[in-house]
């Protein structure tokens, strides 16, 4: 890396998705990681916003956050898809890698929210939008940028358990990023949200597998579970859930208080500098303490 202690990302390049709303985590984790010196790349949805309860935010206000948050030099680009267009990672890898002729962070932060239920009355549509946007998505563009960061333009197909052997030591100063995000299904229950849990549960169970056969590439994967994250859709005027149940949980929280966006995302910034080098194929819950249920 070059950088310093100051601007670790200084040099580096970094694709958040879904940073379409300024209390988003995707919007923190950009934030963060301009702060840090790196150049950055947003994707952003906003018709999904507009159909949720918490509403779309304003598209202009949301660059003019993240470049307020650029050091000196550092570069701003942004693009809209909707990634359940099967084409949709790989236009958006190849615009990020455009930026500045290099990518070595990705941030797979996005999500589709709402329209959802309960095993009883499930459907195949439910399951296969969400799939499509949580899962499918996820995996495509972590595809293309592996591709993006290290040249390759495709490798022999694997057979089940076939292993690739770096060439090398790897430089460990010098890896690329890839960063999932998930849900606390692995905690407790998500009831009525299981098109979610479960297209979110696949790449917390794939972690290991993706990371396995990024590293001797070069690439370190990680998979971030924030808990619960107050992004609006807690707040009583603009939440899809019971306001009795929030107190309840709310009143339950080690710390008195839900998870901001800024919590991930000190998490995001720290793994994606060398600080944080040493971390790989982990799925890692930051949430205060919540999974563990020691609220009063």
């Amino acid at each position: 890396m070059t950088n310093s202690a100051h601007l670790p990302l200084r040099g580096r390049t970094a694709l958040v998705t879904g940073v379409s709303r300024r209390r988003g985590i995707g919007y923190a984790i950009a934030v963060r990681l301009a702060r840090l010196g790196a150049d950055l790349f947003l994707h952003h949805h906003r018709a999904h916003d507009s159909g949720q309860p918490w509403g779309a935010d304003d598209l202009d206000g949301v660059r003019e956050g993240v470049r307020a948050a650029l050091r000196p030099g550092a570069v701003l680009g942004d693009l809209g898809a909707d990634l359940a267009d099967p084409d949709a990672p790989e236009r958006l890898v190849a615009a990020a890698r455009d930026l500045t002729g290099s990518l070595h962070v990705l941030v797979c932060n996005h999500a589709r929210s709402g329209g959802d239920g309960s095993i009883l009355d499930m459907t195949a549509e439910r399951l296969d939008g969400h799939w499509a946007v949580n899962t499918r998505s996820t995996l495509l563009l972590t595809s293309h940028f592996a591709r993006a960061f290290t040249g390759l333009r495709g490798t022999p197909p694997a057979r089940p358990g076939d292993r690739q052997e770096a060439s090398g030591p790897l430089d460990e100063h010098a890896t690329g990023r890839v960063f999932w995000t998930t849900s606390g299904q692995i905690h407790g229950p998500m009831v009525g949200e299981v098109a979610y849990a479960a297209s979110k549960a696949a790449l917390a169970g794939l972690t290991a597998t993706a990371a396995a056969e990024l590293l001797p590439h070069g690439i370190v994967l990680n998979t971030v579970d924030p808990g619960p994250v107050n992004t609006g859709y807690l707040d009583p005027e603009s939440t899809d859930r019971d306001p009795e149940v929030i107190g309840r949980v709310l009143a339950a929280t080690p710390f008195g208080r839900f998870g901001e966006p800024a919590d991930p995302a000190r998490l995001v910034g720290w793994l994606a500098s060398d600080g944080g080098r040493w971390i790989v194929g982990q799925v890692i819950t930051s949430d205060g303490g919540f999974s563990l249920g020691t609220g009063g």
